[in-house]
């Protein structure tokens, strides 16, 4: 899995990307959260793990960008010291932040939340993947949506997209129902078009 790391401190980043690395990963490093944003927006990941306390950009105001952003989800590990206290986590949470790992890393730790971070990806796939789907009637073509209401697809789009419908026939239709209907009443449809005012 590509992962991009957001460290400042040139070893703690050497190791974090070698620890990856044996874990199977593939690291992409930022030397700052400046660097990691760029590199983010150039091909966005799905997982990040970001030291908290960087010049210019922060691990916090990264989050904060990334959740922002229009993307896949993102799994979002903050390095944390030792000393981080409840209320700066609980900061870190309302930022966006999925998970926390403490220095220095911890191989196996960090095997478990990348663990985690694979699993919690993969249901948002799956969830992103069920709702492109919508159900519609075979028969009525009305469609269910998100309280089990079954709605006409006019009223349904122009709800969720604000769609404004304008109605029509199209050929097929005009062939096989239209003018069909208009001979059952003994009506021909070419002779109505040549009799009615032009507009």
């Amino acid at each position: 899995m590509k992962i991009l790391v957001a460290e400042d401190d040139n070893i703690a980043r050497l190791v974090l990307e070698s620890a990856l690395r044996k874990l199977g990963h593939e690291p992409v490093a930022a030397r700052d959260g400046n660097e990691a944003w760029s590199l983010f927006c150039a091909a966005p990941g799905r997982v990040i793990v970001s030291d908290w306390m960087m010049p210019g950009l922060d691990g916090l105001e990264l989050c904060r960008r990334v959740r922002a952003h229009k993307t896949d989800y993102v799994y979002f590990i903050l390095l944390t010291s030792l000393s981080a206290n409840t209320e700066n986590r609980h900061a870190a949470v309302e930022a966006g932040v999925d998970d926390f790992l403490s220095k220095p890393i911890d191989q196996q730790e960090l095997w478990m939340r990348l663990r985690v971070a694979e699993r919690i990806l993969q249901f948002t796939t799956q969830v992103r993947e069920l709702e492109s789907f919508l159900p519609i009637c075979g028969y009525c073509k009305k469609i269910r949506d998100d309280s089990n209401y079954w709605q006409q697809v006019e009223s349904y789009f122009k709800q969720k997209q604000g769609t404004q419908f304008s109605h029509s026939v199209c050929p097929d239709c005009m062939e096989r129902v239209i003018r069909p209907q208009l001979a059952a009443l003994g009506l021909d449809l070419d002779q109505a078009k040549k009799v009615s005012p032009q507009k």
